[in-house]
């Protein structure tokens, strides 16, 4: 069962759309493909997961637009939020 929604293959971060627990699968589907990986933290329901590492100052993607900046370097799986993107377009 999926529990996390990527739009487009261009994205950088998959939205959770039940709580994930640290250590659990993410798992969503992309162009009718089934992919998972694995939660380094507890995720919100809603929040944003890391799909791949994103490093510093590199912009964040979420459904195809860029919505921020990583404001450190984000390991893939990591809970994506306020405490590592900076939402301020540049």
């Amino acid at each position: 069962m999926y529990n996390s929604l990527v739009i487009k293959e261009a994205d950088t971060v998959a939205t959770v759309i039940a709580p994930v627990k640290s250590g659990e699968s993410i798992i969503y589907s992309i162009d009718g493909e089934e992919k998972s990986l694995t939660a380094w933290a507890d995720i919100p329901i809603y929040h944003k997961a890391a799909l791949r590492d994103i490093k510093k100052g590199e912009a964040v993607i979420k459904y195809g637009c860029k919505i921020g900046y990583a404001l450190e370097d984000i390991k893939k799986g990591a809970h994506v939020h306020t405490q590592n993107l900076d939402s301020i377009m540049r």
